[in-house]
């Protein structure tokens, strides 16, 4: 067997040739043994450090949600006064001075000790009477004063939170490809000729702008009846939603319904038909008085407002509405505007009337003709107006308000209504009577709203 040893015979080393690229990084090693451990110090001198930095103060927490408010406890029982404390033993008496210089004033007698807490009283709804058994005691004598705590400290201010950073923007999508074009459909074979439609209502002035050319001339037109009159009726909906316009009127604007105010005593009232009684804006108060001497103010107690209101019931136990909750209780409007004229029929019964021969309906309702409130001040409707034909009946269709900005019922509110009939016994004397609850409408009289139409002119 040969055995190749060229270690054995190897020649001389060669000249040193380039050095060769860096090779790779070797694996890590095994970790050594754990070291045997220090040598304790020798007569070093403790030392703990220096305190580090104050830390940065944290950023302010979010504000937490208001606490709901809480309801209002109940009214205490009043306790019977106490009875009168033991009178304070006289001040000693000034020395005697000399003959020449005014005595010293003697020292104050001492407070008398507080009397005893009596026993409470019961608590009454009804008149006011004593609230203990017996009379009450005469009043002890005015203690001194106690003294004023000077050592509170006022807490300090907290420092304010680091403001937080910006976010970034967000990144804007990116455009869509446009759809591909859809195919031309095949031509629609022409349709009859529509009859000629209602006039369309006047529209709003648009903003100032740069003065157009002039149009060529048109066709002459046909010949038929023209429009030139326009009327504007209100409809009130006695609810918090504006009503819709009857059918062939157009839409101008919705408001709140506003029935009369009494100011200084005396009430003066709008008529509900006409765009007097339909307010763009809701105010307790909304007019003010002035006088002679270049003064306006609002009166919070002698003047009133008197709005329709909706069917919203008034809340237990609370005195008077304000806020936001009165949008619940103000009849909503809206004024109409019409080509032709418009009248309220009335058929003192409880069987709703019929339109004139030609004319067309508008809407049905309940003959309202008169309110009254405060001081037995209000007004009227004119039975000729649609404000007389209010298409729900309520015993108080209306809500007074006040000044301080609140609104209430009060009892002393009263309205009127055409009564139903008998015409077989017109001439004869009314039979007194009382209606209450879901009869009352059986003797109220029913009214219609009717329009002349726009061909009869």
């Amino acid at each position: 067997m040969k055995l190749e040893l060229p270690w054995l015979f190897a020649g001389d080393p060669g000249p040193d040739g380039p050095r060769g690229p860096p090779g790779p990084p070797g694996m890590n090693g095994d970790q050594g043994p754990k070291g045997a451990p220090g040598a304790p110090p020798q007569n070093c001198p403790v030392n703990s450090g220096d305190p580090g930095p104050p830390g940065n103060p944290g950023l302010a927490g979010p504000s937490g949600d208001p606490g709901r408010n809480g309801s209002k406890g109940w009214r205490g029982k009043v306790g019977a006064p106490g009875d009168p404390g033991p009178r304070g033993s006289p001040g000693d008496p000034g020395l005697d001075g000399l003959l020449t210089s005014p005595g010293f004033k003697g020292h104050p007698g001492a407070p008398g000790d507080a009397g005893l807490r009596g026993t409470p009283g019961k608590y009454s709804t009804g008149e006011p009477k004593y609230n203990g058994d017996g009379p009450p005691g005469p009043a002890g004598q005015k203690g001194e004063p106690g003294l004023t705590n000077t050592n509170l400290m006022k807490g300090q201010k907290g420092q304010p939170g680091i403001a937080g950073t910006e976010g970034l923007p967000g990144i804007f999508g990116l455009k869509g490809d446009p759809g591909p074009t859809g195919l031309n459909g095949p031509s629609g074979s022409q349709g009859p000729e529509g009859s000629d439609g209602p006039p369309g209502c006047k529209g709003q002035r648009g903003p100032n702008g740069p003065q157009g050319h002039k149009g060529p001339a048109g066709l002459p037109g046909r010949t038929g009846p023209t429009y030139a009159d326009s009327f504007l009726i209100v409809r009130h909906s006695q609810s918090i939603h504006p009503p819709k316009c009857p059918h062939g009127t157009c839409f101008i604007y919705s408001g709140y319904s506003f029935l009369f105010i009494n100011g200084y005593k005396r009430a003066h009232g709008q008529d509900l038909g006409t765009t007097g009684s339909c307010l763009p804006h809701f105010s307790t108060m909304p007019f003010l008085f002035c006088d002679t001497e270049n003064t306006c103010r609002y009166a919070s107690r002698n003047d009133y407002s008197y709005w329709l209101s909706t069917d919203t019931p008034m809340p237990m136990n609370m005195v008077s509405i304000s806020g936001e909750m009165l949008k619940s209780y103000i009849s909503r409007c809206s004024v109409c505007e019409t080509t032709s004229n418009v009248i309220a029929i009335h058929s003192q019964r409880t069987l709703i009337p019929e339109c004139p021969r030609g004319w067309e309906s508008l809407w049905t309702g309940y003959s309202f003709i008169m309110q009254t409130g405060a001081g037995a001040e209000g007004s009227t409707q004119p039975l000729i107006s649609p404000g007389s034909c209010l298409e729900n009946f309520r015993q108080v269709p209306f809500i007074e308000c006040h000044g301080r900005g609140t609104c209430n019922y009060y009892p002393d509110s009263y309205s009127y209504w055409l009564a139903s009939l008998d015409p077989n016994n017109m001439f004869g004397k009314p039979i007194p009577q009382t209606v209450k609850g879901p009869f009352l409408e059986s003797i109220i009289s029913r009214c219609r709203v009717c329009r002349k139409p726009r061909a009869s002119r």
